[in-house]
């Protein structure tokens, strides 16, 4: 088995169809709303019913907040690496740092020839790829000058730049052993596809790729295993997993997925799909099951290792007691007990609305009960250390909501300065995706309560009734929370279909900002409580 510990990321591939050209952009937009992580489409400059891909992933990443965007792969016969580099680094700078390269060797070589674009032997494509892969690295530099004399690239007296604002990986398509060499020697990143590479396949080819990369003074872990999947939902599972694609349930799709990732070392899953549904799916319902895998066979792992390393090693930590942070009224005075090395995320206090519907120094806290443990081991801490992880994912989700009402707020400024069509069309453009964004985060807070109201807590009330009155108090804050998740929906529905951009569109635009500023206000608020309180809980017996 092998396990490189990458995150587990998603992305998708849709199809950049010429007769409808809005569709990859729309699935673009889904996935940015959906947990998704990248979004990547096929480069085939000569095909006449295809987008031209760098077009369509710079309007893609204007479109949206959060997701990378990345060729897969470029076609490198047809995209001059000098050029390639200044395309990257330019949408990484326009996009905050939101650019990946995918590069592949090129194929169908008719049609490249067809293209003006040169015919190369599978020896010299891979020469070419190596020598390309040197004179983006150089340009990316932005100091000094770009110098490469190769036979298929010659590039001398260039100046250096523009340097992309963060740090593109170069992800390498290989499926030949020279190619998988070369990326285990030069990429960031492999890229191979399912529909090529069968799931039996990806042994043998992550050998050699590790191989490469242990000659060339590098980790294994310096290369990420991407993985280009297919799929449907529902149907057996029989079979599942192998070129036949995904099959089943989205927990089906979990399980299949958490086997690639944990025995094959794939951590980025990139579905092909133009179906806005099972987009939202994938993002909402896949992701987080997989997480969830994942980080639990991981953590399990890491107890067993850590415990049979050293007899002589501690065993567990012990525990100490967290007191209020000074000046912090969201914190207060706590008999909660922390395991050592579980630090829950701090509330600093403070407060954007002042209206919190609840009484927070009124809060219940209790300590461990008699006979506790004063000792955890690594295996125990993972279940508090996994709900922190989820609050903190919860708090990133909430400042992305932040920044996005800032984006729709300044919109509806412009609008009110240069009343064109276009301004107003983008504006609506910006509410319509502020509107599914928010509502997917809604969602997801009201699951992950739900949840907890339904499994996590039930389990803990009879584990250890001493919690019980801490519970009551959560979930009279489940409800609390609910209603200013009502509130900023109804908010939503406001703005959405507020017709005017005068003065009632800018009400409708202020109880936004306000409803959002008290979500902030209950949620920061509840989450770093029930971190501090539920911690010992979770620890002595996890989540169900």
């Amino acid at each position: 088995m092998t396990d490189y510990g990458h995150e587990i990321r998603l992305g998708i591939f849709p199809t950049p169809d010429a007769a409808d050209p809005q569709r990859a952009v729309t699935l673009a937009v889904a996935a940015d709303t959906s947990g998704i992580d990248l979004v990547s489409v096929q480069d085939h400059p000569y095909a006449k019913d295809q987008l031209d891909s760098w077009t369509l992933l710079s309007w893609i990443a204007a479109r949206t907040t959060s997701v990378r965007v990345a060729q897969n792969v470029a076609n490198l016969p047809l995209r001059a690496p000098v050029v390639l580099a200044n395309s990257v680094a330019t949408l990484d700078l326009l996009s905050g740092g939101r650019a990946e390269l995918g590069l592949g060797t090129g194929g169908f070589w008719d049609a490249i020839v067809a293209a003006g674009g040169p015919r190369r032997s599978p020896g010299e494509a891979v020469d070419a790829l190596i020598e390309a892969i040197d004179v983006v690295r150089q340009v990316w530099r932005g100091e000094g000058s770009v110098r490469v004399e190769g036979e298929h690239y010659r590039v001398k007296g260039l100046h250096s730049g523009p340097a992309p604002g963060g740090r593109p990986a170069i992800w390498i398509g290989a499926y030949g052993p020279r190619m998988q060499r070369v990326t285990g020697r030069l990429g960031d990143g492999w890229l191979p596809s399912m529909g090529y590479l069968a799931p039996d396949k990806l042994p043998e080819a992550n050998a050699r790729i590790d191989e490469a990369a242990a000659a060339a003074g590098r980790a294994p872990q310096d290369v990420i295993r991407l993985y280009n999947v297919h799929g449907r939902f529902g149907g057996s599972t029989a079979g599942a997993g192998g070129q036949a694609g995904l099959r089943g349930s989205a927990t089906d799709w979990a399980e299949q997925l958490a086997e690639l990732a944990l025995g094959q070392g794939m951590s980025t899953f990139i579905l092909a799909t133009d179906d806005v549904r099972t987009v939202q799916v994938f993002g909402q319902e896949v992701g987080p099951a997989l997480r969830d895998l994942v980080q639990a066979e991981r953590s399990g792992r890491a107890g067993g290792d850590l415990a049979a390393a050293n007899d002589q090693a501690p065993e567990s930590v012990e525990v100490t007691t967290a007191p209020g942070a000074p000046g912090n009224p969201g914190a207060g005075v706590t008999r909660a007990q922390l395991p050592q090395g579980i630090i829950p995320t701090p509330d600093d206090g403070t407060r954007l609305t002042g209206e919190l519907d609840w009484d927070e120094p009124s809060r219940p806290s209790v300590g461990a009960p008699a006979g506790a443990p004063t000792a955890y081991t690594p295996a125990q801490l993972a279940a508090p250390q996994h709900l922190i992880d989820i609050h903190d994912h919860l708090r990133e989700e909430l400042s992305r909501v932040r920044e996005v009402v800032d984006q729709v707020r300044e919109g509806h400024l412009q609008v009110g300065q240069a009343r064109s069509i276009i301004n107003t069309m983008t504006m609506r453009q910006n509410t319509w995706t502020l509107g599914a964004f928010c509502q997917s985060y809604c969602r997801i807070v009201t699951g992950h309560h739900t949840l907890e109201d339904r499994s996590v807590f039930p389990h803990l009330r009879r584990a250890e009734p001493g919690v019980a009155t801490v519970l009551d108090r959560l979930e009279e804050e489940h409800e609390v929370i609910a209603d200013v998740l009502d509130r900023l929906d109804r908010a939503l529905v406001a703005l959405v279909d507020e017709e005017g951009y005068g003065g009632q569109g800018r009400q409708a635009l202020d109880e936004l900002s306000h409803s959002v500023d008290l979500l902030t206000d209950t949620l920061l608020s509840h989450l770093s409580y029930e971190e501090r309180e539920l911690s010992g809980p979770l620890a002595r017996h996890g989540f169900s």
